[in-house]
């Protein structure tokens, strides 16, 4: 056993595998901060969708609410009102 710790501790002490160890912790960094980014743009993709889909709605109504109004103002011109 006091065997094959030496011979860990004398691999891990090379400049080779320190060099890989620290190739592989960048990497798990860059993929942690890449799926947070891609996390962060899917939500506010999301969010953009809901609004433009709310605007679209409001758009509708408002549209809905003005061909009323011009239909009331026809009605009140034919009945002789202001």
């Amino acid at each position: 056993m006091q065997q094959a710790i030496e011979a860990y501790r004398g691999i891990t002490a090379t400049e080779e595998f320190r060099e890989l160890e620290r190739i592989r912790s960048d990497a798990r960094r860059n993929e942690a901060a890449a799926l947070h980014n891609a996390r962060r743009e899917g939500i506010a993709e999301g969010a953009a969708e809901e609004r433009s889909k709310w605007e679209s709605v409001v758009a509708e109504r408002e549209i809905a609410i003005a061909d009323k109004d011009a239909e009331i103002m026809r009605l009140r011109t034919l009945l002789g009102e202001k």
